[in-house]
């Protein structure tokens, strides 16, 4: 048994702590934004199931490795590994497992923070009113007026950066702990309520325009599938998605597990999260499309359903001000929690390694990323023309996190803890005997996890090259 280190940022206070703190990490803007409009994109119901067995067969064990590895280093990403690796008589290269992540959580925060500034835009305009009576070419104007607007989408991005630099330099229990404490169940009541007024979307709006039950169309479309309209790629998105909302092979989830006090089980405590990060997305899901097909509109709108359709619907539905404001302020709160935990391994490393106060690196991840965040949003105006790959800047960032940082990470670590740890360490850090459950999930993480992720790999890569 390996001497048990503590952390030097503290622990959560409790298993609980941890739920909320992780689930916070996982729930965010791929959860409310992205996933209903790429289940839109990939024919609904065919591609939930798709997704939700990736969840199951990729997401969850290769979390219970990460949050595994994260509780035995104690440490920031790149620290943990360094330790790991020596303790298991491994290559000291293996400290660049942390290393990737926390360039990919870099990547992610600088353009999320910019999608996020946007939804801090709209919650605004909502609420005072702007997109009542609105056309759909007028909210198209007013969207894209804004995403025109370098210095509009500037002040937005570097209020959420602020948002998110206090917060983390807080600490961990004073700051983590305490803002997903009360933010965690706020979402899912702020959903619940927007669930249960997509449900009479048929009153507000269906009726007036003669269609027929649209909660029913939307729980239609999201769980009746049709294989048919499923492609290859779906299935490709569908395993980078599970990466990106459970916010595996970016540090985050790693960092978090260092704070895991040492008596919480890995195992019960990852599939809660997965649960509670899965039914958020399905919750958005059914708090969307009835409100799309109330409307007349279509699902498949990519980037513009949650800031195009949605805005739309909400203009022309009794009560849209007070619930189109209420939903883009869930966004906000998701998108926040999500990155509090993008810059929370940076941030760890810039105290153990370079004896920064919390506040000074916090600070320093904060500007560095407002930096980086600059490219996005010049990215969907004045650089537009300018592309990578047949791609603006903020589409590459994200193409290339989601879709090959991401499961590099999570192919590193199943191999790390599949293949490089010892199963007696890995045994003692879960706390599981020799049970069939183990031993199944030991298979799974050891051979199925690694192959799996390493086809999509090599598909993604290939079709960007």
């Amino acid at each position: 048994m390996a001497e048990r280190r503590e952390s030097l940022h503290g622990q959560w206070s409790g298993r609980w702590a941890f739920i909320l703190a992780a689930t916070g990490s996982a729930v965010g803007l791929g959860n409310i934004w992205k996933f209903p409009y790429i289940t839109g994109d990939n024919g609904g119901g065919a591609f939930v199931i798709v997704y939700l067995v990736c969840i199951a067969l990729i997401g969850i064990p290769v979390m219970m490795a990460e949050i595994l590895l994260g509780r035995r280093g104690r440490r920031s990403p790149i620290n943990t590994m360094t330790h790991l690796a020596e303790e298991e008589g491994r290559s000291p290269a293996w400290k660049l497992l942390g290393g990737g992540g926390i360039v990919a959580g870099f990547l992610i925060l600088s353009f999320y923070s910019v999608v996020a500034g946007i939804v801090l835009a709209f919650f605004f305009r909502t609420a005072s009113g702007v997109f009542e009576g609105q056309t759909a070419d007028g909210v198209g104007a007013l969207f894209g007026s804004l995403l025109g607007d370098p210095e509009r989408l500037l002040a937005w991005h570097t209020i959420f950066m602020v948002m998110t630099t206090v917060v983390v330099a807080r600490g961990v229990r004073s700051g983590l702990e305490q803002l997903v404490r009360y933010l965690m169940p706020a979402l899912f009541i702020l959903l619940i309520v927007m669930v249960g007024y997509a449900m009479n979307a048929e009153y507000a709006a269906g009726v007036a325009r003669g269609v027929d039950t649209p909660f029913m169309s939307g729980l239609s479309f999201m769980f009746n599938p049709d294989f048919s309209k499923l492609s290859g790629d779906s299935v490709l998105i569908a395993l980078g998605h599970a990466f990106f909302t459970l916010s595996l092979g970016m540090g985050a989830i790693m960092v978090y597990g260092s704070y895991l006090p040492q008596n919480t089980s890995i195992a019960r405590t990852t599939i809660t999260i997965a649960l509670m990060d899965t039914v958020v997305a399905l919750l958005a899901g059914l708090a969307i499309f009835p409100i799309v097909f109330a409307n007349g509109l279509a699902p498949d709108q990519s980037f513009g359903l949650v800031f195009k359709t949605l805005p739309l619907a909400f203009g022309h539905m009794p009560g849209g001000i007070f619930f189109g404001s209420l939903f883009f302020l869930l966004l906000a709160f998701a998108a926040w929690t999500s990155a509090i935990s993008l810059s929370e391994p940076v941030v760890a490393w810039l105290v153990e390694n370079r004896s920064l106060s919390r506040i000074y690196a916090a600070t320093v991840v904060g500007l560095i990323t407002w930096v980086l965040g600059i490219a996005s949003l010049l990215s969907l105006n004045v650089w537009s023309g300018y592309k990578i790959f047949g791609m603006p800047f903020i589409d590459l960032a994200d193409y290339i996190t989601a879709n090959i940082l991401l499961p590099l990470g999570g192919l590193l670590i199943a191999i790390f803890v599949g293949w490089k740890m010892k199963k007696e360490s890995v045994a003692d850090e879960l706390a599981i005997k020799q049970t069939r459950a183990f031993d199944l999930w030991y298979v799974v993480i050891r051979y199925l996890s690694p192959i799996a992720i390493a086809i999509v790999l090599y598909l993604k890569i290939f079709k960007v090259i």
